[in-house]
């Protein structure tokens, strides 16, 4: 498939998605780094983005609990390129009903290059980055030219 760049903007769309076992060091990450995130546009499945908003005041688009669509929510929010960033602590060693929703996230940010971090070191690491703060081009896959070649003119 050809590409094409997207730009993202100074001021990123953000989602925030936590496993059970990793909520707690999400929202220790989120509140250690409250200030720069306030700068920018919060998402999150339900439980974890509901829980952010008590415990952080940040504002936080909230989806439905991941089990229950809120990671297919994401995917899709990803796939229109809404989302610029995501953080997902995800638990490796716990098999958790919606694996393959899980998979399909971890897919879609692949196939769109969206920036990922799966746990703190890497979340620290894209925080502390002065492209953080920057708008920044990436390479995409080109879906309007790959249907302009599979639909008759």
């Amino acid at each position: 498939m050809e590409s094409t760049t997207r730009t993202i903007a100074a001021r990123k769309h953000i989602a925030l998605v936590a496993h059970d076992h990793c909520k707690q060091s999400l929202l220790d990450w989120v509140e250690t780094n409250k200030a720069p995130l306030s700068e920018h546009v919060l998402y999150a499945t339900g439980t974890t983005g509901n829980l952010m908003q008590l415990k952080t005041d940040l504002p936080v688009n909230s989806m439905l609990s991941g089990p229950m669509g809120g990671d297919q929510q994401v995917g899709t929010l990803i796939s229109e390129g809404k989302i610029d960033m995501m953080i997902f602590f995800w638990d490796p060693l716990n098999a958790v009903p919606h694996d393959p929703d899980v998979k399909a996230l971890l897919r879609l940010v692949t196939v769109w290059n969206i920036l990922v971090a799966t746990d703190r070191s890497t979340a620290d690491f894209l925080i502390s980055s002065p492209l953080f703060h920057q708008e920044v081009a990436i390479v995409i896959p080109d879906y309007q030219r790959y249907l302009a070649e599979r639909l008759p003119s």
